[in-house]
């Protein structure tokens, strides 16, 4: 999530625990927790993109770091916090705090490390968007009325009013997938395996990207919370093999890299369209029925033995917001920055 979530999260969770006395001092501890397990962006390699990538949101959110983490921020702050504040307590609030910063981050569609070294998979539940601001309305209101009011009670209920919205974001999630699951078997696919992830700022819009055969089907699926919603359907694009590439000489670094960004990727690579020596992830793009990949590696074949470079391709111009807004809003779009589409229809119940 953003730093501003994260900070308030983490305030939230602590002002919640704490009592009246101790409350604004909580919240300064929980705050600077919650954001410190982001700090893992300043690990990073000059000459290896694929290097800050691979230990962004690792290690530092990981349930079993957290211990570990509080601890740092309570011998920092202990000594700074005037009117004083023990030890222990500092600990558990800057606990609480990046506790739920783990478990914030897991909720969205990037997800995070958070069972490492247990298991060293991303996890990610795919419920919110990493920038909702539904969610960090409720948080940030939370933190400022408990400062005002002096009182653990607002926090408690922004809270239980945070846990609501995630809550409804898992019933979206779900019709979400049954919707492009019943497109899939609609078109006689055999799906192997499908992500579904939010838009960003709402719960409204999804992504779907479900693999069939040799192919990568992309698909917008909007589900109004009332009930109702629209299928958008996209394009596909075929799966890319690591292996089979033939521009790198196998055992070069980039051919090493390949299988690095396969690995972070979740293998949901593919060719960029119309772009030679692109490589992307397929899971994200700017508008939820695209092929066109948010970000891609390019490779250099006349120097097979350099580090692969990451690109972002972000394409925000007026007429990606304005497809966007249409699917968000449940109206007709026929034409995108990836060319025309199909006829939009009303999603399968």
């Amino acid at each position: 999530m953003d730093p501003l979530t994260h900070a308030a999260t983490g305030a939230l969770l602590a002002q919640g625990i704490a009592p009246r006395g101790e409350l604004r001092r909580a919240a300064l501890v929980g705050a600077v927790a919650g954001l410190l397990p982001d700090a893992d962006i300043l690990i990073r390699s000059a000459g290896d993109p694929l290097y800050t990538i691979e230990y962004h949101r690792h290690f530092t959110h990981s349930l079993l770091f957290v211990p570990i983490g509080a601890l740092l921020v309570a011998l920092v702050l202990t000594p700074c916090l005037t009117g004083g504040l023990r030890f222990g307590r500092a600990w558990l609030y800057a606990s609480a705090g990046m506790l739920l910063a783990g478990i914030a981050d897991a909720m969205t569609s990037f997800g995070t490390h958070l069972f490492w070294p247990l298991a060293d998979g991303r996890v990610a539940w795919n419920l919110v968007a990493v920038v909702d601001p539904v969610l960090t309305v409720i948080v940030v209101s939370g933190v400022v009325m408990s400062l005002r009011r002096i009182r653990p009670g607002p926090a408690r209920i922004a809270l239980l009013a945070a846990g609501a919205y995630v809550a409804l974001a898992f019933v979206q999630h779900e019709r979400a997938t049954n919707a492009a699951m019943a497109l899939a078997n609609e078109r006689g696919h055999t799906v192997e395996r499908i992500e579904v992830k939010p838009t960003l700022g709402n719960i409204v819009l999804w992504r779907s990207v479900y693999e069939a055969g040799d192919r990568f089907y992309v698909d917008a699926v909007r589900v109004g919370p009332a009930g109702g919603g629209r299928i958008y359907p996209g394009q596909s694009v075929e799966r890319f093999e690591p292996g089979a590439f033939g521009q790198v000489p196998a055992g070069s670094t980039q051919a090493r890299d390949i299988e690095r960004f396969a690995r972070l990727s979740d293998d949901y690579l593919v060719a960029y369209p119309g772009r030679d020596r692109l490589i992307g992830d397929i899971r994200y793009a700017m508008l939820p029925d695209s092929i066109m990949p948010l970000w891609a590696i390019a490779l250099t074949p006349q120097d097979p033995d350099r580090h692969v470079e990451f690109v972002t391709l972000r394409d925000s111009g007026a007429a990606v917001r304005r497809a966007f807004m249409a699917m968000l809003l449940g109206r007709s779009h026929n034409n995108t920055p990836d060319g025309p589409r199909q006829d939009d229809r009303p999603a399968l119940q």
